[in-house]
């Protein structure tokens, strides 16, 4: 299962979130912490090209991302700075790259069938609606609450052909290949903390801190490797000269590698079955 590097992305500001679409679209959020601004590109997943690139809305720093459909973005406000509980919703259209509406005082839920569930806080409890998802107009329903407890588990918010890392324990593992590969890893380098792992058929990944000699830095490789031989058939340096351990930098969806590579960098490799 060969991996090659299909191409990189950066603006050379943070990049906070990564989220590929339904059709063939990736859209990349970065945010520049000092000058309290987000960001948000799109990009084609396969090859790279730009369809817009660093979006702002009217509110720069306390927006976030609440769901892509269809090639909408719905877009979040905050009810307040440095506080977690979203409020508003702004249907931002990729293609026609302009807001089609938005609503101040909607809290979005899901979607569902094209509908758009969301509702609005009242001095006790709620007040539930039902809307298009590409106008924002209000959809007669006779009893909404009751609908939404129905569809809470059918929900269009799976992680379908995604794979995400599992850490390594050697105690545990019960894949004498993965466990020996791994096992001599930690052995042959001076590795520090957890190692994260994909297996994905014949294909191992796998990424690691490794103690640099100055004795107060680390470097975070990534290495990918044939299980059925043991060969390592790519690597790359993610982080040099880091004192903490950097989080997941890495994840598969389909038959595509993300890599994020000192925080500003993304890495697209294909993955051949």
């Amino acid at each position: 299962m060969p991996v090659k590097k299909l191409y990189s992305f950066t603006n050379k500001r943070q990049i906070w979130r990564i989220i590929p679409t339904a059709s063939g679209k990736l859209i990349i959020e970065e945010r520049d912490i000092e000058k309290r601004e987000a960001f948000f590109s799109c990009i084609d997943i396969k090859s790279g090209k730009k369809i817009f690139s660093s979006f702002q809305l009217e509110e720069k720093f306390w927006i976030g991302i609440e769901k892509i459909y269809m090639d909408i973005i719905f877009f979040h406000k905050f009810r307040k700075p440095d506080m977690p509980s979203h409020l508003g919703i702004i249907a931002f259209d990729i293609l026609k790259q302009k807001i089609l509406w938005k609503n101040e005082d909607y809290i979005f839920l899901f979607i569902y069938n094209d509908d758009l569930f969301c509702y609005k806080e009242k001095f006790e409890g709620r007040d539930y609606f039902k809307l298009n998802y590409e106008t924002g107009e209000f959809i007669k329903d006779s009893d909404i609450a009751n609908e939404l407890i129905a569809l809470k588990d059918k929900s269009d918010g799976k992680f379908e052909g995604y794979h995400f890392t599992k850490q390594f324990i050697p105690e545990t593992e019960s894949n004498e290949e993965l466990k020996k590969i791994l096992s001599e890893e930690r052995n042959q380098n001076l590795v520090s903390g957890k190692i994260d792992y994909i297996l994905l058929q014949n294909l191992l990944v796998f990424s690691f801190h490794q103690i640099l000699s100055s004795g107060n830095e680390m470097r975070n490789i990534f290495k990918a490797v044939d299980i059925d031989n043991g060969k390592v058939i790519f690597e790359e340096e993610l982080n040099r000269g880091v004192k903490n351990f950097v989080p997941d930098s890495f994840f598969i969806k389909d038959d595509l590698l993300f890599l994020l590579k000192e925080k500003t960098e993304l890495l697209v490799c294909s993955i051949k079955k």
